[in-house]
């Protein structure tokens, strides 16, 4: 960095009038290579694939992520991948965080990538997750239709915002148990964290959220806390998973549906709760 063509020293302060130069290094260059990643292929046909994302794995390459993502998976399992989007996403039609699991369609033909990412705009594809969330939701069918944007003050964070995209989110309660609600949930937008920060708005935050909320379980009181406490641990991890995907293909117009199991350790932690509830 340079001020007035000097190098400033450390306890320097801007001042009024001063002409600050900045040289911003230009990214690395990502090279995208196939790795033998285990992946389970639900649906593959020349022009796309379903698959099960497992959780803690991300989606792209990223800072901090270079190598061992979803795409370099799937540069391994799939004969090719459709060339729209950015040089690190190739055949990405959807995102699922890092810390979610479940279903994800993926595109193999360009055609198929421009359809899907038109239908997927139109609200054609329904997508379908199952969560649980800290504490008891007051109705047994509710809808969220609260904007989000970046939170101010963690960069990291989303938040609901009167100058956000508009989000729309879905829920119906399957299950109550002692601390927590079991969820279905049906995403009308697909905003980035949108499941969390709804949740977290109406202070129900998800079991396992080490983003959105990080020992929450410890604010219960009594023998509720401890149960709380022990969902925690039995989880593990965020307790959401992309449960159920719906499309119509874009070449064939067959339409296509597939439903996807918790997984472990979320399964048992489900069968915990309800034997204890």
């Amino acid at each position: 960095m340079l001020v007035n063509d000097v190098v400033p020293q450390k306890r320097y302060s801007p001042r009024v009038g001063d002409r600050i130069e900045v040289m911003v290094p230009a990214p690395p260059k990502v090279t995208l290579e196939a790795e033998d990643i285990p992946l389970v292929i639900r649906h593959e046909d020349e022009h796309l694939a379903v698959i099960e994302k497992p959780y803690g794995l991300v989606v792209h390459p990223a800072p901090g992520h270079a190598s061992g993502t979803l795409v370099n998976a799937l540069l391994f399992h799939l004969d090719r991948l459709s060339s729209i989007g950015s040089d690190t996403r190739p055949g990405i039609v959807h995102r699922l965080d890092m810390d979610t699991s479940g279903l994800m369609l993926v595109a193999k033909s360009d055609e198929a990538h421009r359809q899907l990412a038109q239908a997927l705009a139109r609200r054609e594809i329904r997508r379908g997750y199952v969560t649980a969330a800290w504490g008891h939701l007051d109705e047994e069918r509710f809808t969220v239709d609260r904007p989000i944007g970046r939170d101010p003050h963690h960069r990291k964070r989303m938040a609901v915002r009167d100058d956000g995209r508009r989000a729309v989110t879905h829920f119906k309660r399957l299950e109550r148990w002692n601390s927590a609600d079991l969820l279905a949930i049906r995403l009308q937008t697909g905003r980035t964290h949108q499941v969390r920060v709804h949740l977290l708005s109406l202070g129900h935050p998800i079991v396992g959220d080490p983003l959105y909320a990080p020992g929450w379980e410890r604010g219960f009181g009594g023998s509720g806390g401890r149960w709380a406490e022990e969902l925690g641990r039995r989880a593990g991890r965020l307790f959401l998973h992309a449960a159920y995907l719906a499309f119509e293909h874009p070449i064939t117009g067959e339409k296509l549906s597939y439903s996807c199991e918790l997984p472990e350790p979320l399964l048992s932690a489900v069968e915990w709760a309800r034997a204890t509830s």
